[in-house]
């Protein structure tokens, strides 16, 4: 949609904020709002607690979480307040307050000023162009920072208060339309990965012949199986091995190498790929003699933390981490794509049964081992994995559709919200159905 224009535009000092509509104003941010530094105990208030992980990048929605708490020292701040994440700030954390609570230090809480209205502050601390620039000052390789003296330096464009109260309800209006259809479309992702699970599931457990005999596989989670199919223990079809890091973790004698491909957890997650062509980082030779090597064809799967029980073929031979469990010298009759497949739909299986044992979930060799695992003639185990390629291959590009849509929406989402607080579309000139601007109060921001 093309959106109307500003008809006559003007210059600034400041060479970051480009041309600006004739009216608007360009000064430095802390010229607009005050640092609110208010300490409070945490443990001793009873104020709701904001953290980071509680703030959504890039929308300023918060993210519900019951076990929300703090000890130590937090800020204090009150309604209409703005938080802004400092800490990785390319993450745009940016928080308006409805109510009174506290939030953690790595979050600056800003007071506007009376020639500011605090949502127009919002969406400008989330346009891309802003959260761009704080990005450019941060310090720290890892965990990137940005101080306030860098953040308030930083020019912040302004329109009359009545201006920025309508560009504060275009916004709402355009991303809460933008909004739903990204809710819709995250809905039918997550329909598409259930019904791609359920068809996998399926075939592992039932065969691809709905008219077969089936049997009672007297295994409570497993239920009838084919009559002619078997039930045998992962121990049968392999030695199961576990990976191992070389220590200390970082230690540049062992990583960042270009000797051995470096097999982790993050490897083995980052896809729905049914191989793992390729890592990102390497071993050093003295790293690869102290770790595990896993060679080509190897059917691996992760067994530890929030991301245990996803398998994964190697298409390429190197050194796993601990993470990493594979199974190795397995049986002839064994197919490793259908066992792929059943691991596959066994991953939250896994998840919860490790979860009612407390602690860090670990999925140890032992339990591996004794895992059941549904085991059809070998031609059928090859008949089922060739037909779960090519249904998989169907649904991950559906998929991979609904994802792109996904994407393309945020962007233009962000870029809307860029374009509009930079002065680059004139939303005096648009007619907005929803929500009115008759419940603007301008003593409360909006």
């Amino acid at each position: 949609m093309n959106y109307p224009v500003y008809q006559k535009m003007g210059s600034t000092r400041w060479h970051q904020a480009g041309s600006i509509p004739v009216g608007w104003e360009a000064r430095r941010l802390k010229f607009s709002v005050s640092l609110r530094n208010e300490k409070v105990e945490a443990e001793e208030s009873g104020l709701d607690y904001m953290g980071l992980e509680h703030i959504e990048s890039w929308t300023g929605k918060r993210i519900d979480d019951e076990a929300a708490a703090s000890e130590g020292i937090a800020t204090r701040f009150v309604e209409n307040d703005v938080l802004f994440g400092k800490l990785r700030p390319y993450l745009a954390k940016v928080y308006l307050a409805n109510h009174e609570g506290m939030a953690t230090t790595e979050a600056l809480v800003l007071t506007c000023t009376d020639a500011l209205v605090p949502k127009f502050l919002k969406y400008f601390l989330i346009s891309g162009k802003f959260i761009d620039a704080v990005s450019g000052t941060t310090y720290g390789a890892k965990m990137p920072r940005a101080n306030w003296d860098a953040i308030g330096a930083l020019p912040i464009l302004l329109p009359s208060r009545d201006e920025q109260r309508k560009i504060a309800a275009f916004l709402d209006w355009k991303t809460g339309q933008i909004d739903a259809l990204i809710a819709r479309k995250k809905e039918l992702l997550e329909k598409l990965k259930e019904k791609r699970l359920a068809v996998i599931t399926r075939a592992v457990t039932k065969g691809l012949n709905p008219d077969v005999a089936m049997r009672n596989s007297e295994i409570p989670w497993l239920g009838e199986v084919p009559a002619h199919w078997e039930v045998k223990r992962f121990s049968y079809f392999s030695r199961v091995v576990r990976g191992a890091s070389p220590r200390p973790a970082g230690d540049p004698t062992f990583f960042n190498g270009d000797f051995m491909p470096w097999i982790t957890v993050g490897e083995i997650t980052r896809d729905e790929e049914l191989y793992l062509e390729s890592t990102e980082t390497m071993l050093t030779e003295e790293g690869a003699s102290s770790s595990r090597t896993m060679t080509s064809g190897t059917l691996v799967i992760t067994n530890s933390g929030a991301t245990l029980g996803v398998p994964k073929i190697l298409s390429i031979t190197g050194c796993a981490n601990d993470g990493v469990v594979a199974f190795e010298d397995l049986a002839h009759d064994a197919h490793k794509e259908f066992l792929y497949y059943f691991l596959r739909s066994q991953t939250e299986e896994l998840r919860e049964r490790m979860k009612q044992g407390g602690g860090q979930p670990n999925l140890n060799t032992d339990i591996i081992k004794s895992l059941s695992v549904p085991f059809p003639p070998f031609p059928e185990q090859s008949q089922i994995a060739e037909h779960l390629r090519r249904a998989t291959t169907k649904a991950d590009k559906m998929v991979e559709k609904v994802t792109e849509a996904i994407n393309l929406l945020t962007e233009y989402r962000t870029s809307l919200i860029t374009a509009t607080t930079t002065g680059k579309i004139d939303v005096c000139k648009v007619r907005i159905s929803k929500p009115s601007l008759s419940h603007v109060d301008s003593k409360k921001g909006f």
